[in-house]
């Protein structure tokens, strides 16, 4: 953000500002969000800056800790590994529902999709990237036409989402968009099993891929990291 551009002043515009800085590694895991000190940097009222970290919060990018404040969220390898767990249990039945249902129709809107994943990819954009990798599954349970198991995944896929844009190198991420083009093909051709098997290996090859190393400088100022 260039000295002349002009700050954010609405809560909506703040907690996209704060999610791209997160999305950048500008500001790492575990990181607290002081009300105050927001307030001054983007020149508005603690009431607006209330109302973004909500926002944040409902997308699983902070924590919201009573009596303590707002903290970058900080997903644990544990954490991590159960959310994968659960997944794979899911996604395993949802692929099966998926080529059942699938149109012509919905394969086209996929591979505009997988168009859209490498370019984000290809330009290096963390923050959409990580947003476009993860509704591709959404996308999937949302063919399925299931509410039940959308409403799961979608809360699951919001965290992974978090994960990998804290954790997912960039050739990491060029693999998972490949990763998501092969199951596409093979669920196009009607290759169940092959599909299924697809799905396991790109949901398994991203959690190990995972690089849980993010340090930070305590004493680094937040603030200007955010607006930096």
């Amino acid at each position: 953000m260039t000295l002349t551009a002009p700050l954010p002043d609405s809560s909506e515009a703040i907690a996209r500002s704060i999610t791209i800085a997160i999305a950048e590694q500008r500001l790492p895991p575990g990181a607290k969000l002081r009300e105050e000190a927001l307030a001054r940097a983007y020149q508005v009222s603690r009431t607006k800056i209330r109302a973004a970290l909500v926002m944040l919060a409902k997308d699983k990018l902070i924590d919201l800790i009573p009596d303590k404040g707002a903290f970058i969220s900080k997903p644990t390898m544990e954490e991590t590994r159960d959310i994968f767990f659960v997944r794979r249990i899911l996604e395993a039945a949802m692929v099966r529902e998926f080529i059942a249902r699938a149109t012509a129709k919905d394969y086209e809107m996929l591979e505009e999709h997988l168009r859209k994943e490498l370019q984000s990819v290809e330009e290096n954009n963390l923050q959409i990237r990580s947003v476009l990798l993860s509704d591709f599954h959404i996308l999937l349970t949302q063919v399925v036409g299931n509410e039940v198991l959308t409403d799961i995944l979608v809360k699951l896929a919001g965290r992974c989402s978090l994960i990998t844009m804290l954790y997912q190198s960039s050739r990491d991420a060029m693999c998972s968009t490949q990763e998501h083009s092969a199951f596409v093909a093979a669920a196009k051709a009607g290759k169940v099993e092959e599909a299924v098997e697809l799905m396991m290996h790109h949901l398994h090859h991203v959690e190990q891929a995972l690089q849980f190393t993010t340090e930070h400088d305590p004493k680094k100022d937040l603030v200007t990291e955010l607006l930096s």
